[in-house]
């Protein structure tokens, strides 16, 4: 490979060399050419297609190459890099932090990231179809609308796999054979939590049948569409002290312990203050915790989310005042003077992350934010406006809740004097 990156391989093969990983978790060869499931520096052949490499062979394999521990990998399409070691893992999604935050001209100390282990995945989504003998449910394949059956997961939690019977039974009772479901499972402290989308149109009839198919099963909610069909027992999420039962669909952390490490990053970060405001608080994730000692403004899109977050904070015992509002903060963001009183900020926006939020944060008197992000371009892009407007981003925690996948997520703590 002196001098170049291709060269033929025996007759009519082009060999490949892997420069790198993409985004995606993708090898990427000079072109670019993109070759899925492989390792930088080895030498592979295939056949190109457009800029993607198929009928991928191993040449020169890496040493940080491994056994997939699922034998469903090559087929389906829920994890991306089984056949990289954890190291090479851990340093491919510490890196997309760092050149997210290089692209803005930042620095900060990256701390280690913290992964999430096997079979902890507490929510997923089946694809389930109506066969001619039944039904048959799983993950979409790689890269195709194909349903993989996947019985040996090991990405989700045990419990989840069960579910996808449910997955099934509701196919054969509300599916039709041209249409896939898509099921979308939770577990909660009282049983599985159920959504439904992609069935027939619900009557009474059907009604009838899925309300009876909730109490044979035994799952705590079941939900089709936008209706609650039914509710065996509130599916309730313990945030602290405090039990919330989440409207049907509502965001939460991917994992128990990745939860727990973004919510361990934002108490270091606020710790001591007395007055906290929790922005897109969702359905309390953090708001609940930091109520234990220290009092909280809650601000969030989604009403139904505040009022689920608000029973959950009445019912428990222990916490300190938190209040809410139900306030679309990319259209309305808090202004300066609402920050007046406050001593700390946490900030937990969707993937398209803050930045009218950011603008309003540098103008006010607020001295620490807790940022958690599911997407590092758009926290290093906030991250640029909050330094230049006077913050120092003192450290970067990256978190790892969906294993095996390109996406990474991380907590920040800026402070200013």
């Amino acid at each position: 490979l002196a001098g170049t990156r291709a060269h033929r391989y025996g007759e009519g093969m082009t060999e490949y060399k892997i420069n790198r990983l993409g985004i995606y978790g993708d090898g990427i060869a000079d072109g670019p050419v993109f070759v899925p499931m492989t390792l930088p520096d080895e030498v592979v052949t295939g056949t190109l297609d457009g800029t993607t490499l198929r009928d991928v062979k191993i040449i020169t394999p890496s040493e940080d190459r491994v056994s997939p521990p699922c034998r469903h990998f090559k087929s389906c399409g829920g994890c991306q890099l089984q056949h990289a070691s954890d190291a090479v893992v851990a340093a491919f999604k510490t890196d997309i932090v760092v050149q997210a935050l290089t692209a803005q001209g930042l620095t900060a100390p990256i701390r280690p990231i913290v992964t999430s282990p096997a079979q902890s995945r507490r929510r997923a989504s089946f694809a389930a179809r109506r066969t001619k003998k039944g039904a048959m449910s799983g993950f979409y394949g790689r890269a195709s609308d194909t349903v993989v059956e996947i019985p040996d997961c090991k990405l989700v939690e045990p419990a989840l796999l069960d579910a996808r019977a449910i997955a099934e039974a509701l196919a054969e009772v509300g599916g039709s054979r041209k249409a896939t479901l898509a099921v979308t499972v939770t577990t909660s402290q009282v049983g599985l939590d159920v959504q439904v989308s992609g069935g027939k149109p619900i009557d009474g009839q059907l009604r009838i049948e899925l309300a009876a198919l909730c109490d044979a099963r035994g799952f705590a909610r079941l939900t089709w569409e936008d209706e609650v069909i039914a509710q065996r027992s509130p599916p309730v999420q313990r945030f602290g002290r405090a039990d919330v039962c989440p409207p049907p669909g509502a965001f939460m952390q991917a994992t128990a312990h990745g939860e727990a490490q973004l919510l361990a990053a934002v108490q270091e970060v606020v710790s001591g203050a007395k007055r906290i405001v929790d922005l897109f608080a969702g359905c309390g994730t953090f708001t609940l915790p930091l109520a234990e000692n220290a009092e909280i403004l809650a601000v969030e899109g989604d009403a139904q989310m505040m009022a689920a977050m608000d029973k959950g904070w009445r019912m428990a015992k222990g916490l300190k005042t938190v209040t809410h509002v139900a306030r679309d903060l990319y259209r309305r963001p808090l202004l300066p003077d609402e920050f007046h009183k406050f001593d700390a900020v946490v900030i937990d926006p969707p993937r398209n992350g803050a930045e009218a939020q950011t603008a309003e944060l540098i103008r006010s008197n607020i001295k620490r934010i807790a940022y958690v992000s599911c997407n590092p371009v758009t926290f290093a892009r906030d991250a640029a406006r909050l330094v230049a407007g006077g913050f120092t981003l003192d450290w970067v925690q990256p978190v790892d809740q969906f294993r095996w996948s390109s996406h990474v997520e991380l907590a920040a703590q800026f402070t200013r004097a």
